[in-house]
């Protein structure tokens, strides 16, 4: 309960940060209207997939993808954007090819999240930075995974996933997000360091996070401008409830669930690039074991993480 709470507190504390950007909800919905008359339209298309990596390993967090829409309103002294966004996110057990039988705890339960929401991002030329928003989405078989992994392997001839009627049940949920970047210390003109700070809380996840951003290279400072610069960041989670391993907070029943590990560590290595109307960053990312009870060299796991932007 008291790590639920703190995770609950560090959500709602980086949230009210916003005063330092924007005076009043008046001053909001002015923005907002602003940005969508004069604003700057971005596409964006996320993909998080283990397959990638050509291995044909698939487990775990085995697929993310994601639609950003996003408006950017520039200031005299940095960049707002507001916006939506759309995803859905596929976990399995260990290994898609085990029966449903054979599907239990420590493993990790099959889950499917989809998800819609709405954001707003401040950035400051100092490199500083505040982004939150909402999501609202259902976890289940609501959420498509079987039909999506399933139609995804038939086509590029990957073995079918076996035990997605071992999911977990159908829950709505709503997850209110914040991430914070108090500082940019530069380390000369082609290098810096970023420490951040990312809290998550609703039904489906809650949990903070702390970490390091170090990149080197043509660097910039607000989206959109050019760059092309290697990136390293380093991340470690507090977790407080996770549906995908746990089931919806509210739902009873579930086939089967493991409990989480209580800190969760990351760390992503990659290349971005931006130039004129276009942008791409394609990324290595290693996650450590998420499950209490899985040995570390069994529920560690890496996956490919790739970004399009297109800005018209």
């Amino acid at each position: 309960m008291l790590n639920f709470c703190l995770k609950s507190f560090a959500v709602f504390a980086l949230v009210l940060c916003n005063s330092a950007y924007a005076d009043t909800v008046g001053g909001f919905i002015t923005d907002y209207r602003l940005a969508l008359e004069e604003g700057e339209v971005s596409h964006i298309v996320d993909i998080d997939n283990d397959t990638l990596l050509m291995n044909r390993d698939d487990g775990f967090y085995t697929s993310g993808m994601r639609y950003t829409h996003k408006y950017g309103l520039r200031r005299s002294d940095g960049q707002e954007n507001f916006g939506w966004r759309i995803g859905q996110e596929l976990y399995t057990a260990s290994d898609i090819k085990v029966l449903p039988q054979f599907v239990g705890p420590p493993d990790h339960p099959y889950a499917g999240w989809l998800y819609g929401g709405v954001f707003k991002e401040s950035y400051r030329e100092d490199g500083t930075y505040l982004r939150y928003g909402i999501d609202i989405g259902c976890i289940g078989p609501c959420a498509g995974g079987e039909w999506v992994q399933t139609q995804f392997h038939r086509l590029i001839n990957q073995p079918l996933p076996q035990a997605w009627d071992k999911q977990v049940k159908n829950e709505f949920g709503a997850v209110l997000y914040a991430e914070f970047a108090p500082v940019r210390w530069t380390l000369g003109r082609s290098a810096d360091v970023s420490p951040y700070f990312k809290a998550r809380f609703g039904n489906i996840f809650t949990d903070a996070d702390a970490g390091l951003l170090l990149r080197a290279g043509q660097l910039d400072v607000l989206p959109g401008q050019s760059t092309l610069h290697g990136f390293l960041r380093m991340d470690a989670r507090m977790v407080g409830h996770n549906a995908t391993l746990q089931g919806g907070y509210f739902s009873k029943n579930n086939p089967h669930t493991v409990k989480p590990k209580s800190v969760v560590g990351e760390a992503e290595i990659g290349v971005a690039w931006t130039q004129g109307a276009y942008g791409a960053r394609i990324s290595l990312v290693r996650r450590g074991n998420e499950i209490r009870g899985l040995p570390n060299s069994t529920g560690a796991q890496n996956f490919v993480r790739l970004q399009f932007g297109y800005t018209p």
